[in-house]
Order: structure tokens, then sequence, then C-alpha cells
């Protein structure tokens, strides 16, 4: 299925049988962090019942536990930093965004440190990111990091203190209008910041309009042969009345 469409005065072409799937499944061999126990996936099973064909059971039936914020890929709004727990599912009502894909190795930080960043964090700064970003119009950033490979598909993350971002460098994406961030890092912060959340509070509380609307995406996954460049994205969320739920973000290649 192909089609086109119109985005801010520019005719785009895309082909919706190629889209590019780059969520993590939830499942218990799945990349974690923040310290929670792997997936687990189980039938229910009681006197009355038996939740497993395998099992002699006329139907599967489990129990799936999970947390939204440790396992696979997942999205976030700002109700993941408010005192008031936003849902998901209410402040995200559009999934189709003009997106760029671009990759980006986190360098080791050298500078001031301070209680969020330390010698030797691998950081993205703004620099790094404003040097990649090719397009204008964009409201969506995702970003692949280097080195890259199929290890993220099953990262324990907990105690590695993983790659983040330094602030600026989402305050920069929200000034230049970016409303949804991807990534595949677990989180945009350093794992131990003290509490301070500062890239997550950078990206949601500027003061910009429609920040409610503004979501972050975590633990992604952009296989190498996936080209930089321009993309209509799809972002696909269960509905769960919560602050994150677990995503699959589609990309479509666009060309003119």
């Amino acid at each position: 299925m192909k089609i086109e469409l119109k985005i801010a005065g520019q005719t785009y072409k895309a082909d919706l049988s190629k889209g590019i799937d780059i969520s993590i499944p939830l499942s218990p061999n799945g990349p974690r962090a923040w310290y929670v126990d792997p997936i687990s996936i189980e039938p229910v099973v009681n006197d009355q019942f038996t939740g497993s064909v395998a099992l002699g059971g006329s139907v599967n039936f489990r129990h799936i536990h999970f947390n939204p914020h440790g396992h696979g890929t997942h999205t976030e709004t700002v109700g993941h930093i408010d005192e008031e727990v936003l849902s998901i599912n209410k402040t995200l009502t559009r999934f189709f965004f003009k997106a760029e894909l671009i990759t980006i190795e986190p360098k080791p930080f050298a500078g001031k440190e301070s209680e969020f960043v330390k010698h030797g964090d691998l950081i993205i700064t703004r620099e790094a990111i404003e040097a990649q970003v090719k397009s204008a119009d964009i409201e969506a950033l995702v970003i692949r990091t280097m080195p890259n490979s199929d290890s993220k598909l099953s990262q324990n993350y907990s105690n590695t203190n993983p790659a983040y971002f330094e602030p600026e460098a989402l305050a920069w994406m929200r000034d230049l209008g970016i409303k949804h961030l991807l990534t595949d890092l677990p989180s945009v912060d350093r794992e131990n910041d003290g509490g301070k959340l500062l890239a997550h509070r950078a990206f949601w509380h500027g003061g910009r309009s429609g920040d409610g609307e503004s979501t972050i995406t975590e633990m992604v996954y952009i296989k190498n042969e996936v080209s930089d460049g321009d993309y209509l994205l799809n972002l696909q969320i269960a509905p769960f009345e919560n602050d994150a739920s677990p995503s699959k973000p589609v990309l479509y290649a666009l060309s003119i």
C-alpha cells in the first residue's frame, strides 16, 4: 500500500507495506533496567481452571507481570515526573509524525563534574545532535547510538551507568519543536543522578504549550542497515491509563 501525504506544504510518498518496526518485544529474555526482575508470563492455574493447553487446559490464559518503564520499548508522558499521573492513553491522541533518524556515538565526559555527571560517563551533547539533524520541520527525532548490536535486545542495564543525554540537548530539541524523542537508551538521564531527572525536565518543563502531548520513547532498537534520514513515524501504544505504556514505533521511509 503506497500513499501520498503533505507535511508542512511538501508532498511525500511512503510505502506502508515496508514498515520498519523499531520496538523490542516484551519477553522474559528482553532488555530491562531500573533493577526490575525479568518479565514473567505464567498460566493461571487454580482448582477450577488451567490456563495452558499444554498442561491440559482448553485455552492459554496467562498472567503477565512487567513494568512499563523497566521492560522493553516504552513511551512515557510528562506524567512520569509530575505529581499528576497523566494517562498516555488520553494525552497521545495523534499517532503519525514526520521523524528524522540520526546516529550518534556518545562520548566520555571530561568537563566539570556534578551530582548528575561524572568523568568517564558516556553522554550525548546538544552539539552532537545539532550537527546531525538536517530537517527543521520534524515533530519526532529518533536517535540510534553506537556501538549498535543486537545485544540491545536482551541487555540488563541495571547498575551499568549507561550513556545518557545532557539536559541542554533536550532543551534544544524542545525549542526546535520536537515533540517526540525516541532513543535506544534505557533513559535520557543518568542512572543515578540524585533524582534530578534534568533531561526529562528540560524536555517537558520548558513552558512550551502542548507539553502534555509530548513523549519520550526509550529502549528502541534500530538495525544498522536502516539509513539515517526522514521517515513517517507511526507511534503505537497499548491503551493503558498510566503515565507510560509498552509501545511499537514503526518507521516508513519518506520520498519526494
